[in-house]
């Protein structure tokens, strides 16, 4: 079968909300678009230079049936959760947490002034994992394995594989890939990622090229799936640009959602909010 290009197939704006307690972000990819890029189920973008906008962070709140993946871009966030774990996140680090079962975490910035930045992803967990142990584990920006092109193009690797770098963190059932590249003016990225994965490029600096497409800064190109589309090209214009590469592959189960809590039936959530009630979700 021939490689070729994955071409745009719709370009996304951004929902403005807050979360937590008044945080003001963006809500970059929504509960409408969870089918169409399975696993994936929420990005949201947060970036401000306003303590107001983000100094309540995110107190204790539960989640179950999924994992979050949390990239500081600027700013320090404290976490903390109902199983043990604690961990202060900072500049270019991220911080991976699977809910599984239940736990019940709080996110609280660090800081009194100055510029909050970054990017939060929820990846669904497979039905016969959904109940599993939680897990957690901090990520300093100097852990992430990263590489440099002859191009001058940087890629992090938070997961799965780039130019024979291995990421972060390995998902065999999702196979993750999230990838943070910074193109230098000019200079174009390649990236295979296979047809039957879904995948999207999200524009944080700059502008970007995808196949022929312009994308710009804060907008989210969602890509084709057709037989044989198995090559992400991005390509920088005058300036320099930065993006979010992020691609898996689809679990094709039921997604069912009630806020906090993403199960695979209404059962199952009905139990998570009984769990919870109680006391037992964590």
């Amino acid at each position: 079968m021939s490689t070729s290009l994955r071409p745009v197939q719709h370009l996304v704006n951004g929902v403005p909300t807050s979360d937590g307690a008044g945080v003001k972000l963006t809500r970059v990819l929504t509960q409408h678009l969870q089918r169409r890029l399975d696993p994936f189920l929420m990005l949201d973008a947060f970036g401000s230079d306003q303590p107001d906008d983000y100094i309540a962070g995110f107190p204790d709140h539960p989640h179950r049936g999924f994992e979050t993946i949390t990239y500081m871009i600027a700013g320090r966030m404290l976490h903390r959760d109902s199983a043990g774990h604690e961990g202060l996140l900072e500049n270019g680090g991220v911080q991976w947490m699977t809910a599984g079962r239940g736990v019940i975490h709080s996110e609280i910035p660090q800081q009194e002034e100055g510029v909050m930045e970054g990017f939060q992803l929820w990846l669904n967990l497979p039905a016969e994992a959904k109940m599993c142990d939680p897990w957690y584990r901090d990520f300093k920006a100097a852990e992430l394995p990263h590489t440099t092109l002859d191009n001058g193009v940087e890629v992090i690797v938070i997961a799965g594989e780039s130019h024979g770098v291995t990421g972060a963190v390995q998902r065999p059932t999702t196979e993750p890939l999230y990838l943070d590249v910074h193109l230098p003016a000019g200079a174009a990225f390649e990236q295979a990622v296979g047809a039957d994965h879904n995948a999207f490029v999200y524009v944080y600096r700059g502008e970007v090229d995808v196949a022929g497409t312009l994308v710009a800064s804060q907008r989210m190109a969602v890509l084709r799936n057709e037989p044989g589309q198995d090559l992400v090209r991005i390509e920088a214009r005058e300036q320099p640009a930065r993006v979010l590469l992020i691609a898996g592959r689809p679990l094709d189960e039921p997604i069912v959602q009630y806020g906090p809590f993403v199960m695979n039936s209404n059962e199952q959530i009905h139990q998570a909010i009984q769990d919870y009630r109680s006391g037992h979700l964590a």
